[in-house]
């Protein structure tokens, strides 16, 4: 008979609870005595489901993997397995290093630290972007302020030479070079807006989502945006303007590339133990758009957070740069997955401990 839940919280593993590595202590018979928030959110599936059963439950039979518990068990060695294949509860297979340490504490007999293998990478890489990204930002935002002075100054004489103008078709020209530099000016607006202060309160998601919802379905009436929502999600604090535009311009986004015609899916989550801005936060918000368009063309997926990067004829290439800059401002981050019929975009979101 299995040996009864270990309260890790409170006893020697008390530690594990904040790690992002995901970490399994078993007894002596392969029982799963306890699972920390990373492997609940490795594994997609609950402590409280898990705990009391055979750990082949959770990971299957990945080839080597019980002999080498069995050996651990037995000749109290550690052992490091490589690439391991494990498939999660109804989600795509991962590949991950498992690192087994045999302990005798608490009932408590081995414990399993599981590592994605492309976890090292993913950061680095998220990193790389980061500073890539906030240098093209400051960038564009210094060309926006450069090309500003000159934008009035063309418009003033624009609007100067057409008071001196009688011919009407002479007029047309003038107030061709009006509008261009009006739109222009909107343009560098737009550029610099990204940079204003925030007003942070606290706010219900799914309430700026509904907002969102209303918003695009008034645009493209003939799209069905469906939603699945998780309802428990605790407050955040936000700018609520700048989360409606930044949700609005990914949303808006995918209802473009699906032509107004399609499907697109709001999708809200908890996530735990997860590391934003280089900062650690117990809960975070998982945010989801998806939509079953055509994906976004590969010579542009990796730029497409880049400002005037556009994958749509007329597109100014400025959303998504904004929206990624409003999710930045709240420590918060941003990323898109993409293949032909289904784009994601996730956000994830610091949810604040109140004291």
């Amino acid at each position: 008979m299995p040996s009864p839940p270990l309260h890790a919280a409170n006893g020697p593993f008390a530690g594990l609870e904040l790690l992002s590595s995901a970490v399994v202590l078993v007894d002596g018979k392969l029982f799963i005595r306890y699972i920390n928030p990373g492997a609940e959110n490795l594994f997609a599936i609950s402590q409280r489901k898990l705990i009391g059963q055979p750990l082949a439950r959770m990971l299957g039979a990945p080839p080597g993997l019980s002999a080498a518990l069995d050996n651990a068990l037995r000749t109290n060695w550690s052992y490091t397995g490589q690439d391991l294949t494990i498939t999660r509860n109804g989600s795509e297979p991962i590949r991950l290093d498992c690192t087994v340490t045999p302990v005798e504490t608490s009932g408590v007999r081995l414990l399993l630290e599981f590592r994605p293998i492309d976890a090292q990478l993913r950061v680095a890489r998220e990193e790389q972007l980061l500073h890539q990204q906030q240098a093209n930002r400051e960038l564009i935002r210094n060309l926006a302020h450069e090309i500003k002075n000159p934008l009035g100054g063309i418009r003033g004489s624009a609007q100067l030479l057409q008071h001196e103008l009688d011919d009407p078709q002479l007029r047309e020209f003038t107030d061709v070079i009006i509008a261009e530099a009006d739109r222009l000016q909107d343009l560098m607006n737009r550029l610099l807006s990204s940079h204003s202060m925030m007003r942070p309160a606290p706010l219900n998601i799914h309430d700026v989502l509904e907002r969102v919802r209303r918003l695009i379905l008034a645009e493209f009436p003939q799209l069905s945006i469906r939603r699945d929502y998780d309802l428990s999600l605790p407050e955040l604090t936000a700018d609520r303007e700048q989360l409606i535009q930044a949700t609005l311009n990914i949303v808006r986004n995918a209802a473009q590339a699906l032509e107004g015609h399609g499907e697109i899916l709001l999708r809200t989550r908890i996530a735990r133990q997860v590391t934003l801005a280089k900062r650690r936060f117990k809960l975070a918000l998982e945010l989801q758009v998806i939509d079953n368009g055509p994906g976004i063309p590969a010579e542009i997926r990796d730029k497409i957070f880049y400002p005037l990067v556009s994958g749509r004829d007329g597109g100014s290439g400025l959303g998504l740069s904004l929206a990624q800059s409003f999710i930045e401002q709240h420590q918060g981050m941003i990323d898109v997955d993409s293949r032909p019929g289904r784009t994601c975009f996730s956000i994830l979101l610091p949810i604040s401990e109140r004291t």
